[in-house]
């Protein structure tokens, strides 16, 4: 576990599980998202909805979408542990966007987020990070952060431009 290493390497005397609770309860404080909001505020000036579903620990995504602003920027929210439904995957997010071509998800995980996104009949925008080399995926679009996948969203660089893969 990453907390016994840092306990070990900097010789701390708090136990693993008070440094990952410290962890946890501080994290929504730290993550920043200034330009995903951006975009997202921008897709929303166009009229399209957009939510965050996920299936991480409740309290800390409902402390990051808190924190960040995100709360305020959505249509939407709900959190799979809130919700009382757990996905295949036990942590990370998927976007879901209401365009005029039809629902698209946008998400990191080839099982949850595209498998998913797709079983329930949405085109599909992964964001692929490089978990997952030479992988058969059926995603629509393949982006390797989520602005580029705003800017897919958004209906800009429709054409598959060098910033991404059109499937």
């Amino acid at each position: 576990m990453f907390f016994a290493k840092v306990r070990e390497r900097f010789a701390l005397l708090d136990f693993v599980e008070e440094l990952w609770g410290s962890y946890r309860k501080r994290m929504p404080h730290l993550v920043r998202c200034p330009e995903v909001l951006d975009g997202l505020v921008q897709l929303r000036r166009f009229a399209r909805r957009v939510a965050i579903v996920t299936s991480g620990t409740a309290d800390n995504q409902l402390g990051k979408i808190q924190q960040t602003g995100l709360a305020e920027a959505m249509d939407a929210y709900a959190l799979s542990g809130v919700e009382g439904v757990w996905s295949v995957r036990d942590r990370g997010q998927a976007l879901w966007h209401d365009s005029r071509r039809g629902r698209m998800g946008v998400g990191d995980n080839l099982t949850a987020d595209i498998a998913g996104g797709r079983a329930a009949g949405l085109r599909t925008i992964w964001i692929d990070r490089g978990a997952w080399p030479g992988v058969d995926h059926q995603a629509d679009h393949v982006v390797t952060d989520v602005l580029h996948a705003i800017e897919i969203l958004h209906g800009s660089n429709e054409d598959g431009g060098s910033r991404w893969q059109q499937r």
